[in-house]
């Protein structure tokens, strides 16, 4: 997933646990994101929010779509729009390989994570097919029985 060097400090900006939820993810990848400066100086303030997000691949490139930066609050006229597309950097035979994929029915790209790597600020995106509601149903039964079968040992000790 995240590899780290010794002089990359990994600091989170925002998470969409809700994408977790909703998706089976299929393949995960880190990419650069491409900011304006009032956008990177609001990021800093840790003000964003990916819920309502997701990727879109145009021509060769890929751009997030819905992410909501707010404006910066001391920036003048040339402040950025709080919803704007931003571009994504990736390689491109990644960006190849994920757009054969997203011609499927049910498969789209989901951003999952953005953080500050080092003095870069980067994206983890996610190749997600959307679950079905009994997905959902079962993957919650896992979760409650797994929860009693701990409460039951902890009892035990």
């Amino acid at each position: 997933m995240l590899t780290m060097s010794s002089n990359d400090s990994i600091r989170p900006i925002a998470s969409n646990r809700k994408a977790r939820h909703l998706y089976n993810l299929l393949d995960e990848m880190e990419v650069g994101v491409e900011l304006l400066g009032t956008e990177v100086k609001s990021l800093r303030g840790g003000q964003c929010s990916l819920q309502e997000a997701y990727v879109r691949i145009k021509g060769n490139e890929l751009w997030l779509v819905g992410a909501h930066i707010p404006e910066y609050a001391f920036g003048n006229r040339s402040n950025h729009a709080p919803t704007r597309e931003r571009k994504l950097l990736a390689q491109r035979r990644q960006i190849d390989r994920w757009s054969k994929a997203v011609r499927e029915k049910g498969v789209t790209i989901v951003p999952l994570d953005l953080y500050f790597k080092g003095a870069l600020i980067k994206a983890n995106i996610a190749l997600a097919r959307g679950k079905r509601l009994h997905d959902k149903r079962s993957k919650q039964r896992e979760v409650d029985a797994k929860r009693e079968m701990d409460r039951a040992q902890s009892r035990r000790r």
